[in-house]
């Protein structure tokens, strides 16, 4: 007979932070305009909700943003939309978080969008590692950092609020001391979620090893 402890499944949700769109990625503005980094950040978007949406592991996908064209893509996916009211990346996380709990959410998981290479396949590792040893293992801390080693490009949370996000800078130097001083387990993962589309070197690595990416 299966223990019916070992055979639950967290209530895992993907918080996805969008800021406004047509303020995003500047750093590319060398090499792309401002249409192109306009539809290129839409797409990018569009990819991490078809990501999160497709994974059986994810009961749902909450997506905070300013910008009500951003809403209004999540929503149109099928993800459930927050109006973020803070200027401040996280303390909209916190407000989401938060939201996330009072709708029973066990774990969460939070997905910046310019992860080129996301996928649900890409995901599974991470929600494995967040939902290991549930409902009796304890708190969890796992953080994918961005390929460069300072940042944070995912970060999983089981209780939602063991700690508080930190992006930012050295954001992932901040999650796993918080995590260690939480008494939370702290895992760091590799994978094809460390690379993050950030300057025109990204651009030209996601050309060579990842999807197409449409840009204008």
């Amino acid at each position: 007979m299966t223990d019916p402890q070992t055979s639950a499944r967290p209530r895992i949700v993907a918080i996805v932070p969008v800021g406004r769109l047509e303020n995003a990625k500047t750093r590319l503005g060398g090499t792309l305009d401002a249409e192109e980094r306009l539809v290129l950040v839409q797409g990018l978007l569009r990819r991490t909700l078809q990501a999160t949406i497709a994974s059986p592991d994810l009961a749902e996908t909450l997506v905070v943003s300013p910008d009500p064209a951003a809403l209004e893509i999540a929503a149109t996916a099928g993800a459930r939309t927050l109006r973020q009211r803070s200027g401040r990346l996280n303390a909209a996380l916190r407000t989401a978080r938060d939201d996330a709990i009072a709708g029973g959410a066990d774990a969460i998981v939070v997905l910046p969008i310019d992860l080129p290479l996301i996928s649900a396949a890409a995901l599974e590792p991470l929600l494995r590692e967040l939902a290991a040893g549930w409902p009796t293992g304890g708190p969890r801390v796992i953080v994918v950092p961005d390929r460069h080693g300072p940042g944070t490009n995912a970060l999983g949370l089981v209780p939602p609020d063991v700690i508080d996000p930190a992006f930012g800078a050295d954001s992932l130097a901040s999650h796993v001391s918080s995590g260690r001083a939480a008494g939370a387990t702290v895992v760091q993962l590799g994978g094809p979620l460390t690379l993050d589309l950030d300057t025109a070197d990204d651009l030209l690595l996601v050309e060579r090893v990842g999807p197409e990416l449409t840009v204008g």
